[in-house]
């Protein structure tokens, strides 16, 4: 493994990091959004707000982290991409921003209007914002980034291959966050919320696969040389996804939160890397390779010394508010409290 290698292999930790963590925050939103009027999904949004209320911000460490290495070691790959993909990229940025200042003005207003206009605001672009990075993502991978960034600024990410990437990262995220909440719940001692996202878990999981299924159809006719790539040598990988997206229902269905919070995370990441796996040795499919695209050595080696001392200093910060947040050590709010802050008052 050579140094524009190892950075590579940086860069996707962090994009596997982001997918799992960011993943679970963006579908929390999704079943925000599908629970339901005031009074019916005031719980289910209450549980929302608590399990993400502490990390929410942390996990978009990662998307920052990502875009320093890109940009920093592989100035060319960055620069093609910005260009051809900023429209979905900005569609992102938009939804990041108004995600984020829904969920915290929601947090603090009392109005009840407000409250869920800020709610809206929060749950849709949990939705479009995945989207968008799932369209990237499929703009990337079927090639259709030239080197120059001349490409189609709308045809480039508005395609067969994007829009399956995009609506599998929505679908994904759902999984996600469901497994993740049924957990929390577990934590909470809520019997019917437990119930309530265990099912729903189970449903996305399924959804998850037969889209991954559908997928096989679209990769084959749209971008021939990443499905190749797929079910050559990536396929051990997409078929560990496969039985991790198993074993996660699998142990929903015998209310094991813990196992089916693993699991889950075991699929996503397979994922993630079989897209890496068979994508790799390019950084641009077809017209740059890792090597290509590298920054000069002194640059990489720079790059390396700060990871460290990023994993060094961040790294243990990362690792305690995560922990913190399982416990349930950082949250001095009751559910039923915030629940009923989730309905007009007087009824």
């Amino acid at each position: 493994m050579n140094l524009a290698d190892l950075v590579a292999l940086v860069l996707w930790l962090g994009v596997s990091a982001y997918a799992v963590l960011g993943g679970a925050d963006f579908g929390s939103g999704f079943w925000d959004l599908t629970a339901g009027g005031a009074q019916r999904g005031a719980r289910p949004r209450a549980l929302v707000d608590l399990a993400i209320g502490s990390v929410w911000e942390a996990n978009h460490v990662w998307l920052i982290f990502c875009l320093v290495v890109l940009w920093t070691a592989f100035p060319p790959a960055f620069v093609a991409i910005m260009t051809t993909l900023f429209v979905p990229l900005m569609i992102a940025v938009i939804g990041i921003l108004l995600r984020g200042s829904g969920f915290a003005f929601r947090h603090v207003t009392r109005e009840f209007g407000a409250r869920r206009a800020f709610g809206v605001a929060f749950a849709v672009s949990s939705i479009v914002t995945p989207f968008a990075m799932g369209t990237i993502a499929g703009a990337i991978a079927s090639g259709r980034v030239p080197l120059d960034g001349s490409g189609d600024q709308m045809t480039s990410w508005i395609n067969p291959t994007s829009v399956f990437a995009g609506v599998l990262a929505v679908a994904t995220c759902s999984f996600l966050a469901a497994t993740f909440l049924v957990d929390e719940a577990r934590h909470r001692d809520d019997a019917g919320l437990v119930e309530y996202f265990r099912r729903r878990g189970i449903g996305a999981g399924i959804a998850t696969g037969v889209l991954a299924l559908v997928g096989i159809v679209v990769l084959r006719g749209d971008a021939e040389w990443l499905f190749d790539r797929l079910v050559g040598r990536a396929l051990p990988l997409l078929i560990l996804s496969g039985l991790g997206g198993l074993g996660a229902m699998w142990a929903l269905h015998r209310l094991r939160p813990a196992l089916a919070r693993v699991l889950a995370v075991v699929a996503v990441g397979a994922v993630v890397w079989g897209w890496g796996v068979a994508q790799y040795d390019y950084m641009l499919p077809t017209t740059l390779t890792i090597e290509e695209a590298a920054a000069p050595s002194g640059t990489m080696w720079a790059l390396v010394g700060v990871v460290v001392l990023a994993v060094l200093i961040v790294g243990p910060a990362l690792w305690l508010l995560l922990s913190l947040s399982q416990q349930n050590r950082l949250e001095t709010e009751d559910l039923s409290e915030v629940a009923a802050e989730n309905v007009p008052h007087g009824r």
